[in-house]
């Protein structure tokens, strides 16, 4: 019971779950509805040169955000068997990896408020890596 009142137990737990939470709904959405949010972000970069490249795009942040989805939920059973974070860390260096991409094209879109979403996000992230750290 002690390691349940414990932080240096309980936050890299919360750390994973985020993470975990986060990148697998996002992730299994575009999967489910590739096409629809495909559709929606040619329509968000039709003015930019990424346009043009929307659906690969889309693709290669799906696989990011899936890998730093599973890797953070994986890491969680990890941690709970060995209290190792390796792989929570694992995790967030993917998460972060997504949400760089995520804010390089909300920016080159000009969608200012959602970069501001997506840097909190990041905020979050840096704040995880010193939890772990």
């Amino acid at each position: 019971m002690k390691a349940l009142l414990d932080l240096n137990f309980i936050l890299p737990c919360a750390v994973a779950c985020f993470w975990a939470i986060v990148f697998l709904q996002s992730g299994i959405d575009k999967v489910f509805d590739f096409k629809g949010n495909v559709d929606w972000l040619k329509g968000h970069f039709e003015k930019s040169f990424l346009g043009k490249f929307t659906s690969p795009l889309v693709a290669t942040l799906t696989v990011f955000e899936l890998v730093a989805g599973g890797l953070s939920a994986y890491g969680l059973i990890n941690f709970l068997m060995t209290e190792s974070t390796q792989w929570i860390e694992i995790g967030l260096i993917f998460s972060m990896i997504s949400l760089l991409m995520l804010i390089f094209g909300q920016r080159i879109a000009k969608d200012y408020d959602g970069a501001k979403t997506i840097a909190i996000y990041f905020g979050v992230a840096l704040l995880s890596a010193l939890v772990l750290g």
